[in-house]
C-alpha cells in the first residue's frame, strides 16, 4: 500500500512528515518539486512533480490518495481514486460534487474521506463527544432547549493592527468573506449574506477568559443531523462559525466596504497588499482557538452545559495551523488504509473509540485541550 500525498503547502507538512517518519510508503507529489524537497527532502527522495495524468497511473488498489491541493482538485482526484480502487482523503468540506460520488465509491469498495482537518475535522470530534456525553447523562431530555455553538479561528499569537495574519492564501480568505451563511437563532433560521451582517461576540472560557468576535460560517443546519441531534429536539441555537480577535471588524471595515463591489482583479490586489503587510515572519508564532459548546435547559440556568476548548500556538515544532490541519489528515489516511472507514463518502469519524483516539493525539498538538463543565464545575 502506497500513500500518494499531493500538496506540501503550509498546512500540509506536519502530517506528511509524521507518515514518512512512521515508516509508511509515501510518494510525495507537488506542483513545485523544489518546495516539496525543502519541506520533506530530509526524510525522502520519493518526490515527483504533480500532474493528474501522472498521478492516476501510479495508483494501485488499496492505495490512499491525499489531496492537500486547492479544492478544485479534490473531486477529479477522488474520481481517479475510484477508477483505480484507491481510497481518497482531504481536509475540505464535502462539496455536492463529492457527495455525488458516494454510490460509485461504495460500488468500488473505497472510502472518500473528507472534513478531517481542523475545522472541519477536530470540531466534529468535539461535537460528537459532547452530544454522546449529553445523551448518556441523567440530564438528557429531548424537550430541553438546546444551544450549540462551534467557533474556530487562526489568529496571531501577538495581535497586530489588522487583528489577523495570513496562514493560508489571502484570496481564499477574502472569497470566504463573501459567502452567505445559514444558522439557527432563537429557534428560527437566520441567514446572512455577509459575515459583517451577523457579527457577534463570544466569551471563551480560557484562563484568563477572553472575548472574541464571531460570525456564522457556511450552512450550519445539516450538521445537526450529522452530530446526532434528534429530530424532536427543541434546538434554539445552532451555529458553526469563525472566530477572530476582538477589534477585527473595526480594523477590516474599509476592506468590507470595498469587497461589496470589487472584481476578481481588485480582490487579488487587495489580497496582495494584505499579505505584504500581514504575513507571518519566519518563526513567528501563530495561534489557533477552537471552542465547541453544548447547553441544555434554560439559557441562564442550564441543566447540562459543557464546552470543549482548544488553544494552540506555534512553537519549536512549527506553526499550530499546520499541525492541527494535517496530523488529523494523517490519522484519516491510516484509518482508511487499515479498512476502518466504510466505503463511500464520509467525514470525520463519530465512532467513540476512534474519536477518543484521535482527540488523544490532538491533545499532544495543542498547549490547551480540556472540557469545561459549567454546571458541576
Amino acid at each position: 500500500m502506497t500513500i500518494h500525498w499531493c500538496g506540501t503547502g503550509l498546512s500540509a507538512v506536519p502530517g506528511l512528515r509524521r507518515l514518512i517518519e512512521d515508516g509508511h510508503d509515501v510518494m510525495v507529489w507537488n506542483r513545485t518539486e523544489d518546495k516539496a524537497r525543502a519541506a520533506v527532502g530530509d526524510l525522502t527522495n520519493r518526490i515527483l512533480s504533480f500532474a493528474p495524468e501522472v498521478v492516476e497511473p501510479a495508483l494501485a488498489p488499496g492505495d490512499v490518495l491525499v489531496s492537500m491541493l486547492p479544492a478544485d482538485w479534490h473531486v477529479p482526484l477522488a474520481r481517479a481514486a475510484i477508477r483505480k480502487g484507491a481510497h481518497f482523503v482531504s481536509s475540505s468540506y464535502i462539496a455536492p460534487e463529492m457527495r455525488a460520488l458516494d454510490d460509485d465509491a461504495q460500488k468500488a469498495g473505497v472510502a472518500l474521506v473528507n472534513e478531517v482537518g481542523l475545522d472541519p475535522g477536530i470540531d466534529h470530534l468535539m461535537a460528537h463527544t459532547l452530544v454522546a456525553d449529553y445523551k448518556g447523562s441523567d440530564a438528557f431530555d429531548p424537550g430541553h432547549e438546546i444551544r450549540f455553538t462551534s467557533y474556530c479561528g487562526g489568529v496571531p499569537k501577538e495581535p497586530n493592527a489588522m487583528r489577523y495574519k495570513f496562514s493560508w492564501a489571502p484570496v481564499g480568505v477574502l472569497k470566504a468573506l463573501r459567502s452567505p451563511s445559514k444558522s439557527l437563532r432563537d429557534g428560527e433560521v437566520f441567514e446572512a449574506a455577509r459575515p459583517w451582517d451577523a457579527l457577534g461576540t463570544y466569551d471563551a472560557p480560557l484562563d484568563p477568559p477572553e472575548t472574541f468576535e464571531v460570525y456564522p460560517n457556511r450552512d450550519s443546519l445539516p450538521f445537526m443531523a450529522e452530530y446526532g441531534f434528534g429530530a424532536d429536539w427543541n434546538v434554539q441555537q445552532f451555529v458553526r462559525g469563525t472566530l477572530r480577535l476582538d477589534g477585527w471588524a473595526e480594523a477590516w471595515r474599509d476592506i468590507f466596504a470595498e469587497m461589496e463591489t470589487a472584481d476578481d482583479a481588485r480582490l487579488a490586489k487587495i489580497a496582495e497588499e494584505l499579505l505584504r503587510d500581514n504575513a507571518y515572519a519566519p518563526g513567528e508564532a501563530d495561534r489557533v482557538v477552537l471552542v465547541v459548546s453544548l447547553k441544555a435547559g434554560p439559557e441562564d440556568a442550564p441543566d447540562w452545559h459543557k464546552t470543549y476548548l482548544m488553544d494552540a500556538w506555534g512553537d519549536e515544532r512549527g506553526n499550530a495551523m499546520g499541525r492541527l490541519v494535517s496530523v488529523p489528515v494523517s490519522l484519516a489516511v491510516e484509518a482508511a488504509a487499515r479498512g476502518e472507514t466504510a466505503p463511500g463518502v464520509s467525514a470525520a469519524p463519530s465512532d467513540p473509540a476512534m474519536v477518543d483516539a484521535w482527540l488523544e493525539t490532538v491533545g499532544g498538538l495543542a498547549q490547551v485541550l480540556r472540557v469545561v463543565d459549567h454546571v458541576n464545575g
